[in-house]
């Protein structure tokens, strides 16, 4: 009986793929194995502590990068902030006034509500106004009405 022998592409094809599965039998292993020295390593080392940053200065940055420094503003005065408007007097804990914060048009407010941002109308006195932190407690602002012309 006659045999054929198997065909010289059937040959080198085997081979190749028994080349290939060695090579990724050897990958993994090579991964696995530097897997578990890398989490052996990890737990021995201290870590370093982080370095401070040196301190920048802002303007010499700006200054440096050819912008003109913004020029400072000052912060408008607490008085400035409110217009009284009107007055209208009734009593030690009756009155009420008209009053624009901000440069928003006028609201009314009575004795005792809150005008902005913890000042209280503490009292109203012919054309002048209290303004304060509470009601029993010291004036922080005195608004008077404007000199008619």
């Amino acid at each position: 009986m006659l045999r054929r022998s198997p065909s010289f592409a059937a040959v080198h094809l085997a081979k190749w793929l028994a080349l290939v599965v060695w090579a990724l039998v050897a990958f993994s292993a090579v991964t696995w194995v530097l897997r578990w020295g890398a989490a052996r390593d990890v737990s021995g080392v201290a870590a370093a502590p982080p370095q401070a940053l040196p301190e920048v200065d802002d303007t010499a940055v700006v200054r440096s990068l050819g912008a003109a420094p913004l020029p400072v503003t000052a912060t408008p005065s607490l008085a400035s902030r409110f217009q009284l408007l009107g007055v209208l007097t009734g009593g030690p804990n009756a009155g009420a006034a008209l009053i624009g914060v901000d440069g928003q048009p006028a609201k009314p407010f009575r004795v005792g509500a809150t005008v902005s941002d913890g000042l209280v109308l503490q009292s109203t006195q012919g054309r002048r106004v209290n303004l304060g932190a509470a009601m029993d407690g010291a004036p922080t602002l005195t608004l008077d009405l404007p000199v008619k012309k």
